[in-house]
């Protein structure tokens, strides 16, 4: 239907100017970068470096299809992954090519008729029909005014849309564009600072259940208000003509509502003055100095005080404020030093008398980037003339909702009780004006206690933790999970190994080994790499299953097993997914030789800072299932003693901690 190459392992015709580097060509044949090294050395017609360097040559990618065609060394490689190449290969750089897949897959969407009559002829005929096609579509959702129309489509990028359309029969047109824009999220500019999904969900649900006009002045690629359910028009603003485009894009093939874009910075060149929207959601670029201080002193967005040059993130609220209906609500993710800085405490302060600022919700470390730095979560709702304004800030602390005992075992746990935690507050809050305390999570503050020389509304600071850890009865508790996670422990560990139980030395007694990048060209594994900016994809299956093995790439954590009670949440930040073949790989096997110390020193590439592990480089013993789950009963025995382990270590400090805090503070006897 979609005239693809009859071979499936490159694209139908390569663009015109696409180069391919050594690691490329290995990838595109399923081998390892030697054999590429050697093929250039043995076959005197091995094309010839176009780019590059001399340690580091780039070939025409068409040559090396040709070549690679002519040898018969091609590799059955996937649809996702071949689409995947054809954005990265794209002459014009992924960002413009993942925006004309964009235009088309809305074409798919909308006009699946007019898709495939365009599609029917030849790559110029194709490139011909699609052209006007996409201006009306384009110009039915997002209007005139586009941040970025598409660059006139050419014959060589036909094989790129035509892979797009066959990726949206497999998995929709939605799910087809999240996938590509995951798979490249070095696409914008490497300032920008991605959402992940879980603060966006969290951020949607503090905006309000009846939504709908929402705008968001920073959007990158769309994740907040996409995030928003319902809406009949979304406004997005970015500096980067690329991520406009990319955001406009992604929100109109999400969803039905009526999009609106643009690219110019919104403090200096906001282009939706005068337009006043439900919610405004925002995770602004931080620490700016260089945001407008200069030409806005007079700009009228500064109701509650002119920002100091340090303080671009009160511009950013205030600007939030200014695009708010009248008891319209904003969100804004925020570093948490803003909310203590002397140079802002003035705004802070008048933000609180007026009533603009509702509530601050710290979130827990890690939530989102940029991931050194602790952020809150700021609601505020644009205050009604003459209206009385509220009681107090509501204060909750998600951090010490993520490490409440009963989560702090289940890393699944941890975010949603952050959320039900920031949630619900907030609703009984904005419900009735008031909430009911929870001693270290929630309070509503009252404004005057808030007023004082500094004006610190980090919630951490007015949140006095429950004492002794909870009470004497809560350490009693504690103490009890303690004496039954050593004794499980210590029946968990395993018995001594007797000398006579030793392998034999020698090859002829070790099995064949094989490599995890072999078990996946072979299809007995699935890989999914982490994704750099945090958030995952929609398309495919990237949450976490039962079995499935996570394998860190950076750092030091170990390699483990996802067990039912885990599954369904998306894989963290550089960590990758294995998903074994139940019929040719056990799990715990896999995952047991993986985290061999000289497996993982083998497998790392090193640099002054930081250690980086190639998955695909990892190995491990070819053997029969049956044997594969002799091994896997043993090392699971190991993972379940280890857990027992952290949780009394756990325990155990909660436990002295808790002591500590009961008798510094006077809630517990030194006897």
């Amino acid at each position: 239907m979609f005239e693809e190459s009859d071979d499936p392992a490159v694209p139908a015709r390569a663009p015109a100017g696409a180069e391919v580097t050594a690691a490329e060509v290995a990838r595109l044949a399923g081998v390892g970068r030697a054999a590429v090294s050697n093929w250039r050395r043995r076959h005197p017609d091995f094309p010839r470096p176009v780019g590059g360097s001399g340690t580091s040559p780039s070939f025409a990618l068409s040559e090396v299809q040709e070549w690679l065609r002519a040898q018969g060394k091609n590799a059955e490689v996937p649809l996702r992954e071949r689409v995947r190449r054809q954005v990265a290969a794209h002459p014009g750089g992924a960002a413009a090519a993942l925006v004309k897949a964009g235009g088309a897959l809305l074409v798919v969407r909308d006009r699946p008729t007019d898709w495939l009559e365009a599609a029917a002829v030849s790559d110029a005929g194709t490139a011909r029909l699609l052209g006007p096609l996409l201006d009306q579509v384009l110009g039915a959702r997002l209007g005139s005014a586009r941040p970025l129309a598409p660059a006139p489509l050419e014959p060589a990028d036909v094989p790129l849309l035509r892979g797009a359309a066959a990726l949206a029969a497999e998995l929709g047109a939605r799910q087809a564009f999240e996938f590509l824009l995951g798979s490249h999220p070095d696409a914008g500019p490497r300032r920008h600072t991605p959402t992940p999904d879980g603060p966006a969900a969290l951020m949607a649900a503090l905006a309000g259940p009846a939504v709908r006009t929402a705008l968001d002045p920073a959007c990158g690629t769309g994740t907040l208000l996409r995030a928003v359910r319902g809406a009949a028009e979304l406004y997005a603003q970015d500096s980067s003509p690329e991520l406009a485009a990319l955001a406009t894009l992604r929100l109109a093939l999400a969803g039905d509502a009526r999009i609106r874009g643009a690219a110019a910075d919104s403090l200096r060149a906001d282009a939706f003055t005068g337009t006043a929207v439900d919610a405004v959601l925002c995770h602004p670029p931080s620490g700016e100095r260089n945001w407008g201080h200069g030409e806005l002193a007079y700009d009228p967005r500064w109701e509650y005080g002119f920002p100091a040059r340090a303080e671009s993130e009160l511009a950013w609220v205030q600007h939030a404020l200014a695009h708010l209906r009248e008891g319209g609500t904003a969100v804004l993710l925020l570093p948490a030093a803003v909310a203590a800085r002397r140079s802002g405490r003035r705004i802070r302060a008048d933000l609180l008398r007026r009533g603009a600022l509702r509530a601050v919700v710290a979130l827990p470390a890690g939530a989102a980037p940029p991931y050194g730095v602790p952020l809150h979560l700021w609601v505020l709702r644009r205050p009604a003339p003459q209206a009385a304004p509220p009681a107090g800030l509501l204060l909750v602390d998600g951090a010490a909702a993520a490490a409440a005992p009963e989560v702090a075992d289940r890393p699944g746990a941890r975010w949603a009780a952050v959320h039900g935690a920031a949630e619900a507050a907030w609703s009984a809050y904005d419900r009735t004006g008031s909430v009911e305390e929870v001693p270290g999570i929630s309070r509503l503050v009252p404004v005057i206690e808030l007023l004082d020389e500094d004006v610190d509304l980090t919630p951490a600071h007015h949140l006095p933790p429950p004492g002794a850890g909870g009470g004497p009865a809560a350490l009693g508790a504690v103490r009890r999970r303690l004496d039954d996670s050593l004794a499980r422990a210590a029946r968990l560990a395993p018995p001594p190994a007797a000398a006579s139980a030793a392998v034999p030395a020698g090859p002829a007694a070790r099995p064949p080994l094989t490599t995890v990048g072999e078990l996946v060209r072979a299809g007995a594994l699935m890989l999914h790499s982490g994704s750099a900016h945090g958030s995952r994809p929609d398309a495919g299956p990237v949450l976490t299953q039962p079995g499935d093995v996570l394998v860190p790439v950076l750092g030091a954590a170990p390699v483990r097993v996802v067990s039912p009670e885990a599954a369904g949440a998306a894989p963290g930040r550089g960590t990758a997914l294995l998903r074994p073949d139940p019929g040719a790989l056990d799990p715990w096997f896999l995952a047991g030789f993986l985290r061999g110390t000289a497996n993982h020193r083998r497998a790392s590439s090193h640099t002054s800072t930081a250690s980086r592990l190639d998955v695909r480089r990892l190995r491990l013993p070819r053997l029969p299932l049956e044997q594969q789950q002799r091994y896997g009963i043993r090392f699971r025995a190991l993972a379940e003693f280890e857990e027992a382990l952290l949780l009394a270590g756990r325990l155990g400090g909660q436990l002295v901690q808790g002591l500590y805090d009961g008798l510094s503070d006077g809630t517990l006897p030194p006897d």
